[in-house]
């Protein structure tokens, strides 16, 4: 089943979250998702759920493998839950419906549950919920759920406008229950900085256990046995190249596939933190960089002076080295926060990376410029921006050409390149183009070996 919503900000995820935790409460085995290319989200899930949320998302990957995905990480579970993104029919802005919550849907053939903000409606809901089912009529509209409902009064007029449609009431919460996940700048404050989260969850579950129409959803949740038809996963490569995953507060961005498909591969996965560690695990061969609020940590980073000195030596070693979006902000001399006071970083790239409050944000299609860490010159694959920083200063020698950039004046160029570095605000999803990693990994082996091998 898919939780939709007719525009963003209704409680998709709050009734997600309290679906999983009712289901998790009562011992079942579930499988999240979450549509689009989103980061925060899945890791409230994968707390919920103690399993990874995947990312369904077409534009990224492909339809093809939405599917797969979906149905590799169903195997081995009774239940499943996507969650999805914006309004129920919102998907890429250059390619109406493509990745939106609808299409993928269609794409898996998933009945639909809607959620509906009843703050600010009466009879009016019946007009809103029947353009919902209408709208396209291969979406299974499967029911509703109404959210921030005002008083038993006002149900009773919301339920009777939808009595003619005949469409289910699969739940109802009231404006006194609502549930508010703290946000900042770019979405919630992950799940790992709530210091009140398990409460919170506990809360959730109380209110899925309570809230919602059991026998009719459980049903929806089950999942159907779908014939298999996987790609086969990537060999490995000679070798098992020590990969450091920066992971902690500051960088936490990462898209389960991606670390999986880099240990199918044959790579061995450290975890340390850029935060509180003294350098770099023993052994590294090669470093990897996800986004996250390096800004909101900025002061602990400075402090950090051994490990910042440790990426500087690493990376002036000719590590190879893959960071996104906030990795490549710690790679710069400074970080600006939005008060304005600097702090400095690893100091890789002679640029400051300068918080401001315009969004950038969208997919990216770009084209290589470079052979590099990741990618051979001219290849072509889409990406993802989410960011409020921009840098002081332009890379000599940038890793892509943008094909769609945001508005007129943006750069026609983006990233930093150097022979063992892809640093870059644009995030990629891995799943369908394991070329990718594996040209990393190569490098990587090569750094370890100290000899230079041929990049497929």
């Amino acid at each position: 089943m898919i939780i939709a919503g007719e525009r963003s900000g209704v409680g998709k995820t709050t009734v997600t979250l309290a679906l999983l935790a009712c289901l998790k409460q009562r011992g079942l085995a579930v499988q999240s998702f979450k549509v689009g290319p989103d980061y925060i989200d899945p890791m409230f899930h994968r707390y919920v759920t103690d399993r990874p949320c995947r990312n369904l998302d077409p534009v990224l990957t492909s339809p093809a493998y939405v599917q797969e995905c979906y149905n590799r990480h169903t195997q081995d579970v009774t239940h499943a839950l996507v969650e999805g993104v914006m309004g129920l029919f919102d998907g890429a802005v250059d390619r109406p419906g493509f990745a939106s919550t609808a299409h993928i849907a269609r794409l898996l053939d998933l009945p639909v549950l809607l959620v509906l903000d009843c703050s600010r409606l009466s009879h009016s809901i019946a007009a809103l919920v029947q353009g919902y089912r209408s709208f396209d009529p291969q979406v299974r509209l499967a029911g509703v759920i109404l959210n921030r409902v005002g008083s038993d009064r006002h149900l009773e007029i919301l339920k009777s406008a939808l009595e003619p449609l005949a469409i289910p009431v699969l739940g109802v919460l009231r404006r006194q229950e609502a549930i508010t996940i703290p946000d900042r700048h770019l979405g919630l404050v992950p799940a790992g900085e709530l210091a009140e989260l398990q409460p919170l969850i506990e809360r959730l579950a109380h209110l899925g256990a309570t809230c919602f129409d059991w026998q009719a959803l459980l049903p929806l949740l089950q999942v159907t046995t779908r014939p298999l038809h996987f790609a086969a996963l990537p060999e490995p490569m000679t070798g098992s190249p020590r990969i450091a995953i920066a992971q902690d507060g500051a960088f936490n961005f990462y898209y389960a596939d991606n670390l999986e498909l880099l240990e199918t591969l044959g790579a061995e996965l450290v975890f340390w933190s850029p935060l509180r560690d003294p350098g770099l695990p023993r052994g590294t061969q090669g470093l990897y960089f996800g986004g996250g609020f390096p800004e909101v940590f900025a002061a602990q980073l400075e402090a950090n002076q051994s490990a910042r000195k440790a990426v500087q030596t690493a990376l002036n070693s000719g590590m190879p080295t893959y960071a996104e979006c906030g990795g490549l902000m710690y790679l710069c001399d400074q970080i600006t926060n939005f008060s304005g006071r600097s702090f400095a970083m690893a100091g890789v790239l002679p640029t400051t990376a300068v918080m401001g409050q315009r969004l950038i944000l969208g997919y990216r299609q770009v084209t290589t410029l470079q052979d590099g860490v990741v990618g051979a010159l001219g290849q072509q694959f889409w990406g993802h921006e989410f960011h409020r920083s921009c840098l002081t200063r332009s890379a000599d020698i940038p890793l892509y050409a943008i094909s769609n950039p945001t508005a007129p004046t943006d750069p026609l160029t983006e990233g930093w390149h150097l022979p063992h570095l892809h640093a870059s605000y644009i995030h990629l999803h891995w799943g369908s183009q394991p070329h990718l990693p594996r040209s990393f990994l190569q490098r990587c082996a090569a750094y370890g070996n100290r000899a230079v091998i041929k990049v497929d």
